[in-house]
């Protein structure tokens, strides 16, 4: 019994560190496992890099690669377009970084002007709201209620989870959002109607 006790002590840090690794491999619990790499000869490591320990594996940063410039936008000069081209209530977008519809990092900036919210709906990928401007109004579930919406104001944060109905919006004032993710990205309106209406 002493025999099997020791043993197991001496296996849990490395279990522990093998279920790390398979979390890390899976997307970091996103639910979608990536294939198994194929064994490769690891490259010899650079004067200073950070080099993985046994049992570890480094994750790359997506925006980290060395020939990318620094990028800087000024909002004045950016070109908005229709969020929809079949709905003529105004809400527009601009594409920041990346593209929503395609894989990998996206920014856009979202532009709602007064009393349009959009309709209950929800995204298939997680999103990163910041409000730039204004008032932005907040519900969640499938009843489009603009009068129990949550106001956050320019400066507050809100993430919308993956698959959970949802609507925000402009109520008084015009309203701007930076929203980012990992795409490609969807939108599934509620009743598969517009995806944007009048909250007032």
């Amino acid at each position: 019994m002493t025999r099997v006790r020791s043993v197991t002590r001496r296996l849990k840090p490395a279990l522990y560190r093998s279920a790390l690794v398979c979390v890390l491999t899976m997307g970091c619990g996103s639910g979608q496992q990536s294939a198994a790499p194929e064994a490769v000869a690891p490259a010899p490591a650079a004067a200073g890099a950070i080099v993985a320990g046994p049992g570890e594996q480094l994750v790359p940063v997506p925006t980290a690669e060395s020939n990318r410039e620094i990028l800087r936008v000024n909002l004045d000069n950016v070109e908005f377009r229709p969020a929809d081209p079949s709905n003529d209530l105004g809400v527009q977008t601009a594409v920041i970084e990346g593209d929503p519809a395609k894989p990998g990092y996206y920014l856009v900036i979202n532009r709602f002007p007064p009393g349009v919210m959009s309709r209950p709906h929800f995204h298939r990928d997680e999103r990163h709201v910041l409000v730039i401007k204004g008032q932005w109004y907040t519900g969640e579930g499938e009843a489009f209620t603009p009068e129990k919406t949550v106001p956050l104001k320019a400066g507050d944060y809100m993430r919308h989870a993956a698959g959970r109905f949802h609507y925000d919006g402009a109520l008084e004032e015009e309203t701007v959002v930076a929203i980012s993710g990992y795409g490609p990205s969807s939108t599934t309106v509620f009743d598969g109607g517009a995806r944007f209406g009048r909250s007032r």
